[in-house]
């Protein structure tokens, strides 16, 4: 099943205010800096004052990260951040980060024990599981989102056993990034 854009549009937004707006902090983050708590009424927490191209590379290494944890042989696909604006905010101030990725396991049979090694290992670095079990679709896909407060990162995870081929989907989310006086967002 090919996704059109506009769905990805409209499912891009909702996936990052979702990721973003569970329970991360206000405080420092470890790519800049940030004195004042501006989270607002639409749940996206502060993650401090960044380049996008900055918050870029942090958001590929919190990526690697989770990469990591999966723990069994296969293939990530070869994608890059992207920047998307702040629920409520100035676009030319505030952006947040996302990257959307796959993992696609050597074997078929490893995928259930790629899910699990995420489940087991991403509390061991960090990240609170916030749901798991099964969504809504047909498909009955396993989900599995966490935050992680000392990136001010999210990750949506998506087991997808009954795509041909099988995989993991995953997108990682920043919280809301400020840039640094005198700058603007770069969009990509």
């Amino acid at each position: 099943m090919k996704i059109s854009m506009s769905a990805l549009a409209l499912t891009v937004p909702l996936v990052l205010t979702t990721l973003t707006g569970c329970s991360m902090t206000d405080d420092n983050s470890a790519g800049g800096t940030d004195s004042t708590s501006d989270s607002g009424s639409d749940g996206v927490r502060s993650a401090g004052t960044s380049t996008s191209r900055a918050a870029s590379d942090a958001m590929e290494r919190v990526s690697s990260g989770v990469y990591d944890l999966i723990g069994v042989e296969g293939k990530a696909s070869d994608s890059r951040p992207g920047v998307q604006e702040c629920p409520g905010k100035d676009r030319d101030t505030h952006f947040q980060i996302f990257h959307q990725w796959s993992f696609h396991p050597a074997s078929e049979s490893d995928l259930g024990t790629a899910m699990r090694h995420l489940e087991e290992n991403l509390p061991k670095h960090g990240w609170k599981i916030v749901q798991y079990g099964q969504d809504t679709s047909k498909n009955k896909n396993t989900v599995l989102i966490a935050d992680n407060d000392e990136k001010k990162a999210g990750v949506h995870i998506t087991r997808m056993e009954k795509r041909n081929p099988p995989k993991l989907s995953l997108m990682v989310v920043s919280g809301c990034y400020r840039v640094p006086d005198g700058q603007e967002v770069e969009h990509f």
